[in-house]
C-alpha cells in the first residue's frame, strides 16, 4: 500500500500519522477548490448475474456455497444464493470513484450493514450523498436498495479523501 501524503498527516493502511512538513498552513481560499458541496448526490444500478457471483468467487477465493450453490442455499433461511455483500460494496466504490467525488477519490473508511440480502438478477440502486464536508474528507452516506421491492440491501456512510477539482 501507498502512503497518500496531505498538508499535515501521513495515511498508511488507514492509519493517520502526523507528519512534520516544512510547508506553510494552507489556506480556507486553497479549499474552496473541492468540487463537491453537502448534498451533492450520486446514483449507479446494475443487476449481478451469477457469472459476477463466480468470477467475484474466483478473484476473492471466497467459495462459500450460499453465494455459489442453490442446493446448498436453498436449505438456508434465504432459499437461493445471494450475492456477496463486498461485492455490492463494490458499486459504492464504482459510483464514487468514478461519479461523485470522482476520479481521484480515496477511500479512508466505512462502516455499512446489509439488512436484507440481494439475488442474483435484482436491479440495485446504489446511492450516496454527501453530508460533510471538511477540507479534503467528505462523509458520505450510501445506500444499495432493489428497486422493484424498495428493499434496502446496504446501507451505512464511507469517509473518503476528496481529490482537488482541476484547476483551469
Amino acid at each position: 500500500m501507498f502512503p497518500v501524503i496531505s498538508s499535515r498527516h501521513l495515511w498508511w493502511g488507514g492509519l493517520q500519522r502526523r507528519i512534520c512538513l516544512n510547508q506553510p498552513e494552507l489556506s480556507k481560499q486553497h479549499f474552496q477548490h473541492v468540487h463537491i458541496r453537502v448534498g451533492d448526490r450520486a446514483e449507479l444500478s446494475r443487476a449481478f448475474t451469477q457469472g459476477d457471483v463466480v468470477t467475484f468467487s474466483e478473484l476473492t477465493g471466497d467459495v462459500n456455497p450460499l453465494h455459489l450453490n442453490e442446493d446448498f442455499a436453498k436449505h438456508t433461511k434465504f432459499g437461493k444464493t445471494i450475492v456477496h455483500g463486498v461485492l455490492i460494496n463494490g458499486l459504492i466504490s464504482a459510483l464514487l470513484g468514478t461519479k461523485m467525488p470522482g476520479p481521484g477519490c480515496v477511500f479512508l473508511s466505512q462502516e455499512i450493514k446489509f439488512p436484507a440480502p440481494l439475488y442474483v438478477g435484482e436491479v440495485v440502486l446504489a446511492s450516496a450523498e454527501v453530508k460533510k464536508l471538511k477540507k479534503f474528507i467528505a462523509i458520505i452516506a450510501v445506500s444499495c436498495f432493489v428497486i422493484e421491492s424498495k428493499k434496502t440491501v446496504m446501507e451505512g456512510w464511507v469517509k473518503v479523501m476528496v481529490p482537488e477539482a482541476p484547476k483551469s
